[in-house]
């Protein structure tokens, strides 16, 4: 039995699903069904049964499962020790990044990174939050930066910050509604999320609290296009508090008070990626400029 055919197996179980699972695996289908078959046919039982969304492990499968994520742990292990060894670290990391680069305070901790490893370069690719997360699911980025709640097992987090949200309004709208009465929201339009962003999530989620069911006018991807829409008068939408209280005090919007959204600010990068130099430096990294504390050696 080989490593590459443990791994297939692991996300394959992770996935519940072989289409998911070849394309975490960069393989077709059919040679992610070879592979299973080529493992069962080895241990001589079946491992996964089929069901109406996918696949479920047997009981066999559930017993194996943590085993081979112990054989995977042991072997990244001991290539990321061995990479250790080589001494600098060097080469290109790949990191999404969302909202703006002072949000997310980019330039001290790139600076901090360059000072210490020299050699490492740290490559920015700006994009919609929904996107960095399944690239960083894909291994198509090293890493980045999302907001809200990450639902996937092969994805590990770092909690940076909870964002807090505002609800802003276009000038003069507050005046329409009883503010005391959060269902009076749902009378008015609200400026649309893109289904690829997290933000959308997050929107949908306030919506359920409040127990509103709004008309959208207009779509957008980010907190930024959305504050200009609300400027202009289409509709209201979700911002971070700074931003709102800030186009609130310059008489441009109307803020909705009281009502605040958290979101989780989070480092998400692959899980079986954690004892990475690399990853182990970016985290390290991070950790004094959001104030984390924690260990710094890498």
């Amino acid at each position: 039995m080989e490593i590459y055919q443990l791994r297939t197996f692991v996300t394959v179980a992770q996935q519940g699903h072989l289409t998911q699972a070849a394309e975490l695996l960069h393989l077709s289908q059919p040679a992610v069904t070879a592979q299973i078959k080529a493992i069962e046919e080895e241990v001589g039982m079946p491992l996964f049964e089929r069901t109406a969304g996918g696949v479920m492990l047997t009981l066999a499968g559930q017993e194996l499962l943590p085993r081979a994520q112990d054989i995977l742990a042991s072997a990244r292990q001991l290539l990321d020790h061995a990479r250790s060894l080589k001494g600098p670290l060097t080469g290109k990391v790949q990191i999404g990044i969302t909202l703006t680069p002072n949000v997310l305070r980019v330039g001290p901790w790139v600076a901090g990174l360059a000072e210490r490893f020299p050699l490492l370069e740290v490559c920015l690719h700006q994009g919609v939050t929904g996107d960095v997360l399944n690239a960083v699911r894909k291994k198509e980025l090293d890493a980045g930066f999302y907001l809200g709640k990450n639902p996937y097992v092969n994805v590990h987090t770092l909690l940076l910050a909870q964002l807090r949200l505002r609800i802003v309004m276009p000038k003069g709208w507050l005046a329409r509604i009883n503010a005391a009465n959060p269902k009076e929201l749902g009378r008015l339009p609200w400026v649309g999320i893109s289904q690829f962003s997290s933000l959308s999530k997050i929107v949908s989620e306030l919506w359920r609290e409040l127990n509103i069911a709004p008309k959208k006018v207009s779509e957008c991807d980010n907190l930024f296009t959305a504050a200009e829409l609300v400027q202009a008068g289409i509709g209201l939408a979700l911002l971070r508090e700074e931003d709102a209280l800030h186009a609130a005090e310059c008489g441009v919007v109307d803020l909705v008070p009281e009502i605040v959204k958290m979101a989780e600010l989070q480092f998400v990068y692959p899980a079986d990626r954690a004892e990475d130099p690399v990853l182990r430096a970016l985290i390290a990294g991070l950790r004094p400029v959001w104030g984390l504390g924690g260990d710094l050696t890498v």
